[in-house]
């Protein structure tokens, strides 16, 4: 580990050198951000998972930096180009962009203007212009290198080509780029443009048909908004200072006087901008304000992915999953508590009477007998229609009906992973337990998708791809090794999120379980194929065996730290199951009699709190919700009506809150909340139960404006061309419309006969 890296990352980070040192050893080591942050809170000084990311992200950015300074000093040695002062300039460089400028002038070029008039003999010229002598006449000294055979015909060619040599000097000198570079960062200003006979293809961009703002205070939208836009071929865009400002910090840089020579080193600092520098610098800044961009992007996708996936589970619940339709009918599925399919069938309640009878039978009579105890409905096409058949059944008020966000049911219905745990099932079936499934368990349902087919982002298609991955990777781990797995039901796709493990080792496990039965005990999992000491060391703890021969088996503490609980047991005169049982015989320990150089109070505490709560669901306890009985359909919506609603994505203009109209409305970020909102995700969340004032219905492009205000006006309003298109602005689909033709496939079970056999 390089110590310059582990001083930088200190300072940048504002940590210690020696968590930055002590976590960079671990990673090395091949430690996890889950594990790192849990089991060895004294090794890092308690640094969560956040800092031990951006510590891991930091030394791989600084370590692909030294990547590229070996290439380039390995490129300039060959060509016996490296000099000393250029070695010390290219080892000290701290950044990427550093390092390029640095690298410029050596760089192979092709052809170029000033390479041309090189060809020509005019470099002595040019060096002569460079000097800026006041003594010196310009056209005198060009008369010289005339030459019709190398086509330089005249004095002014002559000076023509010593400018291209100046021009293209000036563009590849370090300070001058370092210069314009803080300039574009500092008072760029990003302008859009409506693309000349686009204005009603493109309407979705009206708001940037004219549209400038300074870019550093650009908000990450709205760069994304216009930069789609270009993409699409609707808005052409800039991004640069004011051409004066930019010229005078190039001419203090390189104009000493104003003399002759002095004149003709400034046109071709002016040629150098226009031409050259100015392209290369608004190219650098239109990725540097992308990058914010994404960065803001990335990180507003990835706290409404935390919350969506640490939504509260309903639990281990027999669940009648509904995936509802019109004309093709609802798709039902019967799942037992483990989330096992039982049985399906499909009933038509919005066709004719007969057909609702049956219905109706069906679904009571299961209901019934196979002990149901909460009813899951799919937000789709026919959602509201279905939840309003299914209240009117008259079933026990003790069973809740929830409508279950499906985004991107259809994408796993159709998914390798669908098809290996159903394959003899159609996408129907699965896609309905999908919707089952997410109810009793979010977290274990998700997991499955990518998580950009969730819907929960913001332009998430127009980001970095890499960066947006990673992020959301980390959330998913991270999730997933807060809640802990259950190592005898979770499935293969949820044991490769487990810290350690990965498709190959959780493939192992399931294959392992399977052929040998439930694991008893932690330990067993030493016996599984490919499963070695460190895997063991970086899973073990976020592993769940309920029930298991260890007590602490179904609890996040460590196996590396049972004999420490055994000790504590046997301090106090009873076994580790009494100290779970009982808070009197807990109290008892003090945990500074067990502080070691290994162990320190944070593990130490932790552990007394596990031992308090064993296995404990870090999620909240999950609440039923329902719509407003009276709004079906967007042209339900009256403004000024309050209705209940969920928030179904954050952005950073503002949220979208599902109302139960299959629309989801658009609260803008100034109808937050009464008092000033600068970042709505500190004050709304995935999944948080709100009630919105229904401002503006606009039926023709059935969007819908809401306020959370106390007391909003409400009325028609301009539009807010500050918010960006809000259809551009807004979640996407996830992949293609559901159709309602259903494939047909085999059935497990004729599930009305199944359900009513008995009565007839």
């Amino acid at each position: 580990m390089i110590e310059k890296h582990i001083l930088r990352i200190t300072a940048e980070l504002k940590l210690q050198a020696r968590q930055v040192a002590a976590t960079a050893v671990l990673l090395e080591e091949g430690a996890t951000v889950p594990f790192i942050a849990r089991y060895r809170k004294e090794k890092t000084g308690e640094l969560d998972e956040v800092q031990i990311a951006a510590v891991r992200d930091r030394l791989e950015q600084l370590g692909e930096l030294d990547k590229r300074r070996e290439a380039i000093l390995h490129s300039l040695g060959e060509r016996n180009l490296l000099s000393d002062t250029l070695k010390a300039k290219i080892e000290a460089a701290d950044a990427l962009s550093t390092l390029e400028d640095l690298y410029l002038p050596f760089r192979p070029k092709k052809r170029t203007r000033a390479t041309i008039a090189k060809e020509r003999g005019l470099e002595p010229l040019a060096e002569i212009l460079w000097l800026q002598n006041p003594d010196t006449q310009p056209s005198q000294e060009a008369n010289a290198f005339v030459d019709v055979a190398k086509e330089v015909p005249d004095a002014d060619a002559a000076l023509a080509g010593a400018r291209d040599i100046l021009a293209e000097r000036i563009n590849d000198d370090a300070t001058a780029r370092a210069r314009l570079r803080e300039l574009y960062v500092a008072q760029g200003v990003i302008r859009s443009k409506m693309v000349a006979g686009k204005e009603v293809e493109g309407a979705k961009f009206k708001d940037y048909f004219d549209w400038s703002e300074p870019a550093k205070s650009a908000p990450s939208h709205r760069i994304l908004a216009m930069r789609r836009g270009e993409e699409e071929g609707f808005l052409f865009t800039r991004l640069t200072p004011t051409e004066e400002a930019a010229l005078a910090h190039l001419e203090a840089l390189f104009v000493k006087n104003t003399s002759s020579t002095g004149q003709q080193v400034k046109l071709a600092v002016h040629d150098c901008y226009k031409r050259l520098l100015g392209f290369a610098m608004e190219g650098e800044a239109r990725v540097h304000f992308k990058k914010i961009a994404d960065e803001e992007a990335v990180r507003v996708f990835a706290d409404n992915l935390r919350e969506l996936l640490l939504a509260a589970p309903l639990g281990q619940k027999t669940v009648l999953a509904i995936d509802p339709g019109f004309r093709s009918g609802c798709k039902v599925v019967l799942l037992d508590k483990q989330g096992k399919l039982l049985a399906n069938d499909v009933v038509y309640p919005e066709k004719s009477a007969r057909e609702q009878a049956e219905a109706a039978e069906m679904v009571k009579t299961v209901v019934t007998r196979f002990k149901v105890e909460a009813i899951a409905i799919g937000n789709g096409t026919a959602s509201r229609e279905t939840e309003g058949f299914i209240r009117k059944l008259g079933l026990p008020a003790s069973i809740p009906i929830v409508m279950v966000n499906e985004s991107g049911a259809s994408i796993y219905s159709a998914s390798e992973i669908a098809r290996e745990e159903f394959p003899n099932h159609d996408l129907t079936v699965r896609g309905a337990v999908s919707i089952g499934r997410r109810l009793m368990d979010p977290l274990a349902e998700l997991v499955k998708l990518d998580p950009k087919s969730i819907g929960v982002g913001q332009y998430q298609h127009d980001v970095d791809q890499n960066a947006l991955k990673r992020s959301l990777d980390d959330v998913v781990v991270s999730c997933v090794n807060r809640v802990g797995v259950e190592l005898n039901t979770a499935s293969k796709n949820l044991l490769a999120y487990v810290s350690g493990l990965n498709a190959r080792t959780a493939s192992s496990i399931v294959a392992h379980r399977d052929e040998n039965g439930p694991f008893r005990s932690r330990k067993e999992l030493h016996a599984v194929a490919g499963l070695g000491p460190k895997t063991f060391e970086q899973a073990a703890g976020f592993l769940r065996i309920r029930d298991g021969e260890h007590p602490l088996d179904g609890s996040a503490v460590h196996p590396e730290r049972y004999s420490l609980v055994d000790k504590m047991a046997a301090d106090i005169g009873c076994s580790v199951a009494d100290l779970l049982r009982d808070s009197a015989k807990r109290a008892k320990i003090d945990a500074k009699r067990y502080v070691s150089p290994e162990i320190g109070l944070p593990t130490l505490q932790d552990i007394l709190a596990e031992l308090s709560k064993p296995g404990r669901d870090p999620r909240q306890q999950f609440e039923a919700f329902s719509f407003s009985e009276e709004v079906n359909k967007v042209e339900d919506l009256t403004p000024g009506m309050k209705l209940p609603g969920v928030v179904t994505n954050v952005t950073a203009f503002g949220a979208f809150v599902d109302v139960g109209v299959h629309q989801d409305g658009l609260v803008h970020i100034s109808q937050i909340s009464d008092d000033f909102v600068k970042d709505p995700s500190s004050v709304l969340k995935v999944g948080q139960r709100v009630r919105a004032t229904v401002m503006e219905v606009d039926l023709q492009r059935k969007r819908i404006a809401l306020s959370l205000k106390t007391n909003p006006e409400v009325g028609p309003r301009e539009p807010r061309s500050a918010s960006g298109p809000s259809n551009a602005s807004g979640p996407r689909r996830d992949g293609p419309p559901r159709s309602d033709s259903r494939p047909q496939g085999p059935q497990t079970v004729d599930w009305f006969t199944a359900a009513t056999q008995k009565k007839r």
